[in-house]
């Protein structure tokens, strides 16, 4: 009788060695159990620093109001205090392959939570606007190769476990989307009222995010130069413009967060004009964010065991088409409805995280798909907000743009269709800069 391990359920699999990973063993004894607490150690360190990537963000709207009044920022600076996230992510997202080419992933998302932490606490000492807005593209910075990067660590040291390691990113990540809305009013009046104070303690966060992460990089010790190159191999040279699926995920990744970001920024306001409360309206937007939380956990998982996952991208855009057709003409009637399939809509994020996992065969290839597709999809994204926004202003209800936002997922579907075909990229974009190389 064998007596092998399954993978799907034996903890020594988190640790299976790859060519990547030098430090790993499947052997017994005490190589055996180091390389099974590495790799816990480093999944406690995805899930810290997925924590971190969004309240430098989501702890800033509830307060806005207050840093504006104390530092005199002018209305139009904090209107582009919306577009500041969406473009630093995708100026700062394209350099983390080759940092990571260099110095190893684990190396730059631990410089990342660093950034992070910097930038959220130094922010709240500043004296004006300009050091404000700086400090505050700091921590995005951080953000920004963080996001790219850990689907690249994930590919490269759980290689058998794409699927629940990119569940447990997705889910800590709606965990501090969420937790930074929530608590963040609550938590600067317990501190006072002083905004410097609300903001500032986010920065706690960010501390356990980077001392797990140091303490990761430390033990393992197996970070970038030659070891970090080879392991990248080819697949880090490719000319992934000429991809198909690559751009097909960027433009899925950039729909996707163009509904998720006028989602945040104009629900509240979508249901008070419905009539609904100011303490409803927010409730309900912490219901959206809070629906997200087991179904990112849950959806890689499922969608990692499929040879595609056309099915779910379809799925999760009706859920969003019916939710905003129900906000449109019904937004104060059976209200929850509408914010849990609108909350489901937005779970295309992990999804999209999931295929830029699998749709590269080796962690240099995700490295690069995940630059280029999360840095074009985050530009994608940067006027949808604006423009809802501008069409309600120009007439006055929302049924146009909630009306837009629905038939966006339209094209959502379409390229998230083509995306989510069962391939690889270095199928379709051959490495030709592997020639020059040798």
């Amino acid at each position: 009788m064998s007596t092998a391990a399954d993978p799907a359920t034996d903890p020594r699999a988190l640790a299976r060695p790859t060519d990547t990973d030098p430090t790993a063993s499947t052997g017994s004894g005490p190589a055996d159990r180091r390389s099974r607490y590495l790799a816990w150690l480093l999944a406690a360190a995805i899930a810290a620093a997925a924590l971190n990537l969004r309240p430098v963000v989501t702890s800033l709207g509830p307060l806005l109001d207050k840093v504006r009044a104390d530092l005199g920022m002018n209305a139009t600076v904090a209107g582009l205090l919306t577009a500041v996230p969406a473009l630093c992510f995708a100026v700062f997202g394209v350099a983390a392959p080759a940092l990571a080419r260099r110095v190893g992933p684990i190396a730059v998302v631990t410089a990342g939570m660093g950034a992070v932490t910097l930038g959220v606490f130094a922010r709240s000492f500043a004296g004006g606007t300009a050091v404000f807005l700086l400090l505050t593209a700091v921590a995005l910075a951080g953000v920004a190769v963080s996001n790219v990067l850990l689907p690249v660590v994930i590919k490269r040291y759980f290689p058998q476990r794409v699927g629940p390691m990119i569940g447990l990113y997705s889910m800590s990540l709606s965990v501090g989307t969420s937790l930074a809305a929530a608590i963040t009013v609550p938590v600067t009046g317990a501190l006072g009222g002083d905004w410097r104070l609300g903001l500032g303690v986010w920065g706690l966060l960010g501390i356990v995010a980077l001392v797990l992460c140091l303490v990761t990089l430390f033990l393992r010790r197996d970070g970038g130069g030659a070891t970090g190159r080879a392991a990248q191999g080819p697949a880090a040279r490719l000319p992934i413009v000429r991809s198909r699926t690559a751009w097909a995920l960027a433009a899925f990744f950039g729909l996707q967060s163009t509904s998720a970001y006028a989602t945040m920024g104009w629900l509240p306001k979508i249901y008070q004009d419905a009539g609904v409360s100011e303490g409803t309206s927010g409730v309900l937007l912490a219901l959206v964010m809070v629906v997200s939380v087991p179904a990112s956990f849950v959806l890689p998982n499922l969608a990692a065991r499929r040879g595609d996952q056309r099915l779910f991208v379809v799925l999760l855009g009706v859920c969003g088409i019916l939710g905003y057709v129900g906000l449109a003409f019904a937004a104060g009637t059976v209200s929850w409805l509408w914010a849990t399939l609108v909350g489901l809509s937005m779970c295309a994020f992990p999804l999209a995280l999931t295929m830029i996992g699998l749709r590269a065969r080796t962690s240099g290839g995700v490295a690069q798909l995940s630059a280029f597709a999360q840095s074009l999809g985050y530009l994608i994204s940067i006027p949808g907000p604006i423009l809802v926004g501008t069409i309600y202003q120009a007439t006055g209800s929302w049924y146009l743009p909630l009306g837009f936002l629905a038939v966006l997922l339209v094209p959502q579907m379409l390229v998230g269709v083509r995306a989510a075909r069962a391939r690889h990229i270095e199928d379709e974009a051959p490495a030709a800069g592997v020639a020059a190389a040798a």
